[in-house]
């Protein structure tokens, strides 16, 4: 394989991903838990913290980390469903 056609690889795997972004960046996800709540999309960015008041240091310090994992783990589900419908793949890639 010629190096050229490495590199047309290369870009097509680019578009490719960034088109997977957006896909995922339309879908969200929210946790909450002890009052907290987290609202992220596919792509794993926290796009809204939510934290009552009155709510103690040490709460917010446990609770947020489980949060973003359990989101985490919903943002997984919906890869591997977009994965399975076929909404998005993810190409050979071969050097």
């Amino acid at each position: 394989m010629s190096l050229f056609s490495k590199l047309n690889q290369i870009k097509d795997l680019r578009t490719q991903a960034k088109q997977m972004q957006n896909v995922l960046s339309q879908e969200t996800v929210e946790v909450e838990k002890n009052g907290i709540k987290i609202k992220m999309d596919a792509n794993q960015k926290i796009l809204n913290l939510s934290i009552p008041d009155g709510i103690e240091k040490s709460i917010i310090e446990s609770t947020i980390p489980n949060l973003i994992n359990d989101g985490n783990d919903k943002v997984r589900k919906i890869l591997a469903e977009k994965m399975r419908s076929g909404d998005i793949s993810i190409p050979d890639f071969k050097f």
